[in-house]
């Protein structure tokens, strides 16, 4: 998502818009005129953001991670690439699935 007008952004101008009880640049620095957040302004998130920004990601495998790491950094990491063949059609499957709809 594109914030501000791409103009401003390319020429480097900093042009400003005042809104009741803030000023916010084209660089998209709000400074707040009364020293409160306005309800508007507050973000809740998701369980499923919380969990990716917590790091408690279940389909997260550190065991696994070392694991290719090392076999990585020992040289007796294979790449298999009918695997990845097959998974990259699958995946192409499922997008034109998707777009279909």
């Amino acid at each position: 998502m594109k914030i501000g007008n791409p103009i401003d952004k390319a020429t480097g101008s900093s042009s400003s818009h005042r809104t009741e009880g803030a000023t916010t640049t084209s660089s998209g620095k709000t400074s707040s005129l009364d020293g409160g957040v306005s309800q508007s302004a507050k973000v809740s998130l998701s369980p499923m953001a919380t969990s990716l920004f917590s790091g408690s990601d279940p389909a997260f495998d550190a065991g696994k991670v070392d694991k290719v790491k090392q076999s990585i950094d020992d040289g007796t990491y294979k790449v298999d690439p009918e695997v990845i063949a097959d998974k990259l059609i699958s995946n192409a499957k499922d997008l034109l699935k998707r777009s279909s709809n």
